[in-house]
C-alpha cells in the first residue's frame, strides 16, 4: 500500500461535488485561501458530528485567519446537505463516493473497515504542512489545524 502523503508533499488536486451540487476543485481554492481539508468518516455519526460542530464552532478563527474549511467524506451530497442543514455547518463538504481522492492522500482505514479521520493543512502553493490522524482527537485536529495557518499567515509571503 502507498504511503499517505506527508508533511511537505503536494496536495493531490482534485474535483469533488459539494453540499449545494457544486463542482469543488481543491487547486482553485488555494488560490484565494489556505485549505483545512479534513476526511471524515460518515456523516451523523457521533465522532463526526462532533468534528463537524467543533470545525463550525471555530469556523470565524480558520476565516480571519485566511483559511478554507473542506469536508470529505464517501456520503452522497443530499446526505451531505442534510448533515450541514441540520447542524448549520457554513463550509463545503464533498462527495467521494467509491473513496477515490481518500485513496489518492492514503487516507487510512480504522481496524481495516471504517474510513479514517486525517486532517491536512494545504498552503497556498499546494504544500502539506499539516497531517493529523486520530479517529478519536477530535478537538487535536481543530486546535493543530488553526496553529499552523496562523503560523503560515505570519510567514513572510
Amino acid at each position: 500500500m502507498a504511503r499517505g502523503i506527508q508533511v511537505g508533499d503536494k496536495a493531490p488536486d482534485f474535483t469533488l461535488p459539494s453540499q449545494a451540487g457544486e463542482d469543488v476543485t481543491l487547486y482553485d481554492r488555494l488560490n484565494d485561501h489556505i485549505v483545512v481539508l479534513y476526511f471524515y468518516p460518515k456523516d451523523n455519526t457521533g465522532g463526526c458530528t462532533a468534528e463537524a460542530c467543533a470545525f463550525r464552532d471555530s469556523y470565524e478563527a480558520f476565516s480571519e485567519a485566511g483559511a478554507e474549511v473542506i469536508g470529505i467524506s464517501s456520503d452522497p451530497v443530499d446526505r451531505h446537505a442534510g448533515f450541514a442543514s441540520k447542524h448549520n455547518l457554513p463550509f463545503t463538504l464533498l462527495s467521494d463516493q467509491g473513496g477515490k481522492i481518500r485513496k489518492a492522500y492514503g487516507v487510512p482505514a480504522t481496524l481495516g473497515l471504517l474510513p479514517g479521520r486525517v486532517t491536512y493543512v494545504i498552503d497556498r502553493t499546494g504544500t502539506i504542512r499539516l497531517v493529523f490522524n486520530s479517529m478519536t482527537n477530535i478537538g487535536k485536529h481543530i486546535s493543530d489545524a488553526l496553529a499552523t495557518v496562523k503560523q503560515l499567515q505570519a510567514e513572510p509571503g
